[in-house]
């Protein structure tokens, strides 16, 4: 190794803590090619040998790979969250070879044949069933990955997943970059009337001091969209919004062709490995069996919904008009008019809310009500991060190490948008030491101002259980071999079981309690205003509900199409789904496929219906715990807590998501809790 790569921080064993502080772009491209090669040489070793076992075969190459993997998560995780000038060049130089290895591996005969020889050979049949499932679904991968393919459809592969590797990168910029570059700068008093006065305190010190900027990051966006009493301000911000990355837009950051390109190249790799369609071939590994049944259940869903939106819509068209004296209910209006139907009907405001929210005592208390809900203790640590922001929590139960926290949780330039967790190394046994994972928890929350704490919202409040949900899944599992970790195995529609389950704890009284301090007087948040949140708590879900079905529905039927997609083609499909399944149409030129990152350059490809799957699940887990609430502590039941944690948490990918689910709750999942949790329950029914 040359003296260059001997200092170089991404190259630390994977045992260590990465030294964060110590990396910078120019390590990026020298460390990660270095270990491409390392990773080759081995596996080119590994397929020589005549008789392949877990010990000789399997193990050596988890964690020999396991090095390359590791290192390029954190270079992935820096483009993410510190996107420099000189970390995009090093990210873009790498990703065509990081995408041509891992396209080399999956079509690799001889790897494939030694996975093959393993599996029928009497040595299988004593592994145990975790091992087991390990090298079954590793075949499948194998057949996925076009391993069967020869000659020039080989190649064509290796092309196709080059290039969509490439393009969704460039989508994912485009969109990052269209959003940082947006801004609205207004030095009218008149025009900001109404928006809070912390936002308005932002948007001046992004001004220096002279008016206001406003950006299309959420912590600007969304308390505009929410309190602006100025429509014509609402107006340009939700243009702004619903045109990032279009040629509606700024077009040097135009998504159309992207988007096209996507679904052409997704469309004739599911065609190369035999597949219908690409939707077909997304679901091979999924709890759903076919397209058609997610749109059944898509459908089947809108339509028990859909009554409910169509109530919410009225009732919000109503207000405006006789309480507003609003002749017309525009899109940019929704968000402002709601905010003042709610602060109506439940005496209470969102703003009135975060009062009693600082981030400080929202973490404090959250640490508490994980620790006492699932035995296990966060300890804050002194390590190196990428950001002043970033902070690194130890996890123990008892004096044992379970893993480590990195959280990340305020809204910057550079910084992707959204809300997400992430894994830096994954837990794994090898010859006898373990070793812990260390998971990431991206949000995008307002900064402190000062030396205040900032105020979230209560939705922000929900976001942070529900990432938890994620991160929890990695860091509490038990399963030893990292093939079978939640983030590599857990079928996709499940993945988002625990993180939809812990958002309900954000409506118990107990958990609210220990969440709130008033940023003033150091109160607590009332018992009376906690009574009027929950009330509100399904105020509109009818429309949320249909919004979310709108954009599965789109993604499913989007990628059955066999046909060659323009983006003209693409948009149409939307109309067409709106007209069935949503109750509020957007103007003509709003581009939501241009922003809609999770499809288009996250893993969410006709996969979107997952949240609304995994809801099922979710839902009914928590019935579980309110089954069994307690008296004092509610559903915040340790007992209940370590039912949830050794039956779904720990077994990670280690079994099918049915048959963990049906450990934990006896039976198959019962979708009417769903709905009940919803309040989209006629009252006739409930009767």
């Amino acid at each position: 190794m040359t003296e260059q790569l001997s200092n170089n921080p991404l190259l630390k064993p994977v045992e260590e803590l990465v030294p964060y502080e110590a990396i910078k772009a120019e390590h990026i491209v020298p460390a990660i090619e270095f270990l491409l090669k390392d990773a080759k040489e081995l596996i080119e070793q590994l397929i020589t040998l005549e008789r392949p076992t877990w010990d000789n075969f399997i193990e050596p190459m988890e964690y020999g790979t396991g090095r390359l993997w590791r290192a390029w998560n954190v270079v992935n995780h820096l483009n993410n969250v510190q996107n420099t000038e000189a970390v995009r060049a090093a990210y873009n130089t790498l990703l065509p070879q990081v995408s041509e290895l891992s396209t080399w591996l999956g079509l690799n005969k001889e790897l494939f044949n030694q996975y093959q020889t393993l599996h029928d050979s009497e040595a299988f049949q004593a592994l145990n069933k975790t091992r087991q499932r390990i090298i079954t679904e590793a075949l499948k991968d194998f057949e996925l990955s076009g391993v069967s393919l020869e000659g020039e459809a080989k190649k064509r592969y290796a092309e196709i997943s080059e290039q969509l590797a490439m393009t969704g990168q460039q989508f994912a910029l485009n969109a990052l970059d269209a959003t940082d570059k947006w801004t609205y700068h207004t030095e009218d008093a008149d025009e900001v009337a109404g928006i809070p006065e912390q936002v308005l305190a932002a948007a001046n010190e992004l001004a220096e001091g002279k008016g206001w900027t406003f950006t299309l990051k959420m912590p600007s966006y969304l308390p505009v969209m929410q309190y602006a009493k100025n429509q014509a301000l609402r107006q340009r911000m939700y243009q702004g919004y619903a045109t990032i990355a279009s040629e509606q837009g700024d077009k040097q950051f135009d998504n159309s062709e992207n988007i096209e390109i996507l679904l052409k190249l997704r469309t004739e790799l599911a065609e190369l490995l035999g597949f219908k369609d690409f939707a077909t071939m997304q679901l091979e590994k999924r709890m759903a069996d076919s397209p058609m049944q997610v749109i059944d259940f898509i459908r089947d869903l809108a339509a028990r919904a859909k009554p409910f939106a169509e109530k919410d819509m009225a009732e919000l068209t109503r207000f405006a008009q006789e309480e507003l004296g609003m002749s017309s209910l525009e899109p940019w209006d929704l968000a402002y008019v709601s905010e003042l139907l709610r602060e109506k009907k439940y005496a209470y405001s969102d703003e009135e809310v975060k009062q009693y929210l600082p981030e400080d005592q929202v973490l404090s208390g959250f640490f508490e009500i994980i620790e006492q809900l699932f035995n296990v203790k966060f300890e804050a640590i002194e390590a190196e991060t990428w950001h002043q922001d970033a902070k690194v929590f130890a996890l123990k139960e008892g004096d044992k190490l379970l893993g480590h926290l990195y959280t990340d949780l305020h809204a910057r330039s550079g910084k992707q948008s959204g809300a997400w967790v992430a894994n830096e190394r994954t837990r794994h046994l090898h010859r006898g030491e373990l070793i812990t994972p260390v998971v990431y928890l991206t949000c995008n929350f307002t900064p402190p101002q000062g030396d205040k704490a900032g105020l979230l919202r209560l939705d922000d409040v929900v976001t942070l259980f529900h990432e938890m949900g994620h991160a929890l899944h990695a860091l509490l599992s038990k399963v030893d071999e990292p093939s079978a970790s939640p983030f590599a195995s857990v079928e996709w529609d499940a993945i988002e079981l625990p993180s939809q389950f812990m958002e309900n704890f954000c409506y118990e009284w107990p958990v609210m309690q220990k969440l709130s301090r008033h940023q003033e007087n150091g109160e607590s948040l009332p018992r009376e205003l906690f009574d009027k949140i929950v009330a509100a708590k399904n105020f509109q879900t009818g429309m949320q509900t249909v919004r979310q079905l709108e954009f599965a529905l789109f993604d499913m039927l989007l990628h059955q199409q066999l046909k060659e997609q323009t983006i003209e083609d693409v948009l149409k499909l939307l109309d067409e789904v709106r007209q069935e399944v949503a109750v509020v149409i957007p103007p003509s030129w709003h581009r939501f496929p241009h922003n809609f990152s999770h499809i288009f350059a996250g893993g969410y490809s006709a996969g979107y219906y997952s949240y609304k799957w995994a809801e099922v699940l979710s839902a009914d887990a928590y019935s579980y715990f309110e089954e069994n609430a307690t008296e004092n502590l509610g559903t915040i039941n340790p007992k209940a807590g370590e039912h949830f944690k050794n039956e779904i948490l720990a077994v990670g990918g280690s079994l099918p998501a049915a048959e963990f689910f049906e450990k934990f709750r006896g039976r198959a999942a019962d979708p009417s809790a769903l709905l009940r949790h919803h309040g989209m329950v006629d009252e006739s029914s409930e009767a």
